[in-house]
This record gives C-alpha cells, structure tokens and sequence, in this order.
C-alpha cells in the first residue's frame, strides 16, 4: 500500500451492482474540503457547520455544480447527479480516526461511479485495498487483529463465525495476547535487570517465581494453539470432499445437501470432469463441499485429469464422504476406494436406500472398517440426509459447537505467531531448569514477546501489512 496517509481517500463502500442505497465514503484531513465542493446541503449551511455524526439531506454532483444556490424542486442545477443523505464524522471520533464524510446515495452503478470521479476531481484519490481499515489501525483505532476480524466479519459464512469474529473485533483476542505478553515482557525485564546487576548479588526475579510464570504461560499458549485447527475451521470452512466411482449420485447428493440444483445430473457416466466446490450451513459449520470426479479408469485424458484431481481433493480434506450405489454390486473401483487407508477416517454412505441393495453391509465393513458406520441415504428422495449432517457435525466438532471456552484462533498467522511464542517459552523453561545462562532464557523470552506482538501490531512491517489489507476490499 504505496498511497501517502496525509492523501484524502474516497471510495465506494457498498457491494458492486444494483442496490437501494450505495454508499460513497471519504475520509482524511481534507474530506469535508473535497466533499464540500460535491455536495450542496439542502439546508443551505455549508458542510463545514454541520454537527459531527448528523444526517442532512444534499444534493451531490459535479464540483461546482453544486454550489450554493437557492433550491428549487422544479429546477434542479445542471451537473447535479443525485439526492443523498450526508453525514460527517470527525476524527477521532470515526472508523478510520480521521474526518470521514459519508454519503448515501441511490444504488446504481452509474451514479456511485460518477460521484467518487467527482470527488478524485475535487482533490481526492482512489483508497487501496483495505485503506480505511489501515488508517484505522495506524490512528490507534484497532489493533492489528481487531483489523483482520473486520475481514472475518465481512466473510462470515455462518451465525457462528460471525459471533467468533465479532468476539476478535471487539478484542478478545488481543486481550488474551496482551495479557500474556506482558507477563513475559516483565519477567524479561527482572531477567535484563539481574544481568545489568550482576556484580551487585541483587535478585530481581526468584526462580520458583519464574518457573510458575512460565509453566502458566506454557498452559494458555498450549490451548491456544490447539484451537487452531477447529478456528480454521469456523474462518475458512471445512473441505468436505465427495468421491465415488461415476453414476454412484455424488452431483445429486451435493444437490441435496445445497438444497438446489447446482451439480449437473445425468445418466452418463463422466458428466462431472472438473471439482465443483459450493459453500453450505451444516448445523452452523461453514462447510465447502466438493463434488469430485467419478474414480474409474479410462482413456480419455480430460476425465483422467479431473481423476487426479479428486485424489488431490481427498487428500488435502478434512472429511471425505465415500459413495456407494447401493443397488448395483460393487465393482472394482469401489474397492479401491475403499481400500486407502485415509477411507478409514472418512464416512460411507450408502447411496439409493430406496431401491434393492444388492451390497452386503458385513462383507462392506470387513473390506473398510468406517469407525463413524454406515449411513444409508437416497440422495434423490431425500432420505437419510439428517442422520448425515449430523455425521458430518460430530466428526469435524467432536467436542461440539459450543464446547471450547475463551477464544479460538482462527487466522493462519496468529496460529504460526502463537507456535513460535510456545517454541520460544518451551525453550526458556528448559533453559531455567538446565540452568543455563540468564542471556540464553532472555533471548528466548524476547523472541516469544515478539511473536505475540505480531499478532497485535505492538511489533510488525511493512511488509505484514502490505499482505494483509491486501485482502480486504476497497471501501474497506
């Protein structure tokens, strides 16, 4: 992100597209400047006077034509785009910290568009990507990972991860973060202490002392690390991959789990060549599911290629879901399916429950024995598709959806700071017991405070910054 802070930015906030209300935001030390040149109040009052946090009805447009001039119903200015309401909010009393003017106007792409180049006219410029969200966190306003839970918020797929990234947005996390690095900064600084005085015999720190700090920190930083997995989970959803030779129903059940048509249906056998991936709500799980490929052998090099891919799909899933034609025999690319050691943690399903079966359930446990059982489904006639779900929710949250008390980690990069902060105290602790030099345990100390900085901001770069406004929107 190359554009100066001291630059007034100005972008549309609101999804492209048609909408009701779109909304125009501004924001720097010269936004009532540049969006008093746009808008004219219909009150009359320049946009300087008007109270901080007060919607006022405007007219918005061209610079210049907006100008104050009496306002007449019947005959609206040339140049005027549009009626808006307008509100200013001054800093640091708004999002970003600075003076920020926003303007709600009708949703239409045309006039949106046409009002930020009135503006970039007028003396602003084009926020970045996740702009206003940086000036927010530079200005004091939200720390590095309040930041990222704004993004979290915006891309919440269920109830749950919504009320985990609000949890993280209102600064839950960081407290947790903050609470524990500063009981390691002031143990650092006793340890710093004793090495500064150490011709005086001074004890700044008593090793029993120390040794309880660092065996309680090892406990929280443990917990945190290990809900890592499950807070993946909840920010990205869980990959859920569909596999079955061709014609076993995978499209259709993908179909009836969605509860649309999305997969194409049809009685020839390798319709579906390529990974379809579609995001569905199973009893509050963000789930991304795939339908894969039908697993045979053939000659045709694109079917093989899709093949190839739904091997790669397994093996980089939380879940698998192995499908089986319940009315047919099984046949020799079932068995191979069956036989992969990772089929042991997936769930078998027996698909088409409606009809015959001609499969044997004992000879089907002796060729894979699927711990979770057997669960016999009509992906047609919707049979059976609870008892599924609710397979699918006991096996990617064993402990259930509100087991886990405090906070969960749920981003990437708080997840590798927090295990470089557990690596550095395990190595401290180890040191104190060892009885190793004080600068060895300091020097541990220190690289664990770091890597919980960088979960904050209190430490970071550049660079880390860069990559993560990157991610957001413009506009936000």
């Amino acid at each position: 992100m190359h554009g100066a802070l001291d630059d007034t930015i100005c972008a549309i906030a609101t999804p492209p597209g048609e909408g009701g209300i779109g909304v125009v935001r501004i924001s720097g030390l010269h936004a009532c400047d540049v969006a008093s040149q746009v808008v004219r109040l219909r009150s009359g009052k320049s946009l300087h006077d008007l109270r901080t946090h007060v919607m006022a009805l405007a007219d918005v447009g061209s610079p210049g034509a907006t100008r104050a001039v009496p306002y007449r119903t019947e005959s609206r200015p040339h140049g005027v785009l549009d009626e808006a309401l307008v509100v200013v909010m001054r800093g640091p009393h708004s999002y970003t910290g600075e003076d920020v003017v926003e303007v709600q106007c009708h949703g239409g792409p045309v006039v949106l568009d046409q009002l930020c180049r009135s503006l970039i006219s007028a003396g602003a410029r084009l926020a970045e990507p996740g702009e206003f969200t940086k000036r927010a966190f530079l200005n004091g306003r939200l720390d590095l990972a309040q930041a990222e839970a704004v993004l979290d918020t915006i891309r919440a797929k269920t109830a749950r991860s919504l009320a985990i990234a609000q949890s993280q947005r209102r600064g839950e996390l960081s407290r947790e973060v903050e609470e524990t690095r500063s009981g390691l900064v002031v143990a650092l600084a006793h340890i710093e202490a004793a090495l500064d005085f150490a011709e005086e015999d001074i004890a700044f720190v008593r090793q029993d002392e120390l040794l309880r700090l660092l065996d309680e920190t090892l406990i929280k930083l443990r917990g945190l690390v290990q809900s890592g997995e499950e807070g993946r989970i909840w920010r990205e959803g869980a990959a859920v991959a569909i596999l079955g030779r061709p014609n076993v129903g995978k499209s259709s059940l993908m179909n009836a789990l969605l509860r649309s048509d999305r997969a194409i249906v049809t009685p020839i056998p390798g319709t579906t060549r390529d990974l379809l991936e579609e995001v569905v709500n199973i009893h509050g799980i963000p789930v991304r599911l795939f339908d894969t490929a039908g697993i045979r052998t053939t000659d045709d090099p694109v079917e093989t290629e899709g093949i190839r891919r739904s091997h790669l799909a397994w093996e980089d899933a939380d879940l698998a879901l192995i499908l089986l034609d319940s009315s047919q025999p099984m046949l020799e690319s079932d068995l191979l399916l069956l036989r992969r050691s990772e089929a042991a943690r997936a769930l078998l399903v027996l698909n088409k429950c409606d009809l015959p079966s001609r499969i044997s359930k004992e000879d089907l446990t002796r060729v894979c024995p699927v711990s979770a059982g057997l669960f016999e489904i009509s992906a047609k006639m919707h049979i059976g598709l609870d008892g599924l779900r609710d397979a699918i929710s006991s096996r990617l949250m064993p402990r259930g959806l509100e087991s886990r008390e405090g906070v969960l980690v749920t981003n990437l990069r708080h997840a590798a700071a927090f295990e470089r902060a557990l690596q550095g105290v395990e190595q401290a602790r180890q040191s104190v017991d060892a009885g190793r030099a004080g600068e060895l345990v300091a020097m541990d100390l220190r690289i664990a405070a770091d890597a919980l900085g960088e979960i904050t901001g209190a430490i970071t770069t550049d660079e880390i910054l860069e990559r993560i406004f990157a991610e957001f929107c413009i506009g936000k």
